[in-house]
């Protein structure tokens, strides 16, 4: 009898998945069937003759990171062609993709891990690929081939605090910063062990984009917009993206007025309905 394999790694050998965090990301939003009926577990054990199917459009990103980040480019009118542009904790390459998609001239796809970035956009001459890289380590422009004029971040595992100092020593000035903040890292580790992993408190969600808001302050960057994701993360974790400009640019397209408050009041029903 032929091996089982998992189903996320069965739906990558077959083509229905470029990578096994796209297959992930598929079973997870109810794409996937087995044999005509709904699977929801990647660690699912199927053969190889056993019938799969992914539902619906293929989706217009390697990763759901490509949603979160094309809706604040357009939620905040930020022209992306013909700029060059970071992706700081790439992974399979969502924002990447949606960086390219909105004509990026170059972006370099940095990440920790390895072998994680879709094959495609691996191929593309457009991409840099920079892996085992840790962003907090980045010193100047030289680290990624040059400055750019856009850093894009989605981290985990680490609070944006942390690196904010490295993704400006990497940005000519002026240059915009798009980054997705993700309350569950950025609360303390007891307050996230407590929630057990997902952060439903608004009263948090308004202090951590505070403090993000205020790292990247010191540091001298002017906070431009804020907006939810209009996807939940892991776990359904409401998360957010923040818009600020690195220092240099000139004072008329400088610092706006930008009402966390608001922000957050506009996510309460939504988190109220998952």
């Amino acid at each position: 009898m032929p091996p089982r394999r998992r189903l996320d790694l069965e739906l990558v050998r077959r083509g229905l998945a470029t990578t096994r965090r796209q297959a992930q990301e598929h079973i997870a939003a109810g794409r996937v069937t087995v044999g005509g009926a709904p699977a929801a577990k990647p660690a699912r054990l199927v053969a190889p003759d056993e019938p799969l199917a992914v539902l619906g459009p293929p989706p217009r990103f390697v990763g759901r990171g490509g949603e979160k980040l094309d809706a604040a480019l357009g939620h905040f009118e930020i022209a992306v062609a013909g700029r060059e542009a970071l992706d700081a904790g790439a992974s399979t390459g969502g924002f990447t993709d949606a960086l390219l998609q909105r004509g990026a001239r170059r972006v370099v796809a940095l990440d920790v891990g390895h072998g994680q970035l879709d094959a495609r956009l691996r191929a593309d001459p457009r991409v840099v690929v920079r892996e085992r890289t840790n962003v907090r380590h980045l010193r100047s422009g030289d680290a990624v081939g040059g400055a750019v004029d856009l850093v894009t971040a989605d981290l985990s595992f680490i609070s944006l605090r942390a690196v904010v100092p490295a993704l400006l020593a990497v940005a000519r000035p002026g240059a915009d910063l798009v980054l997705l903040v993700k309350p569950q890292f950025e609360a303390g580790r007891e307050e996230a062990a407590r929630a057990k992993g997902v952060i439903a408190d608004p009263a948090v969600w308004r202090r951590v984009l505070e403090e993000v808001k205020g790292a990247l302050e010191d540091h001298g960057a002017d906070i431009m917009g804020a907006m939810a994701s209009p996807l939940t993360g892991a776990d359904g974790n409401v998360e957010f993206l923040l818009w600020a400009r690195a220092p240099g640019e000139a004072p008329a397209a400088r610092r706006r007025a930008v009402d966390l408050d608001a922000v957050v009041e506009a996510v309460r029903p939504v988190a109220g309905e998952r």
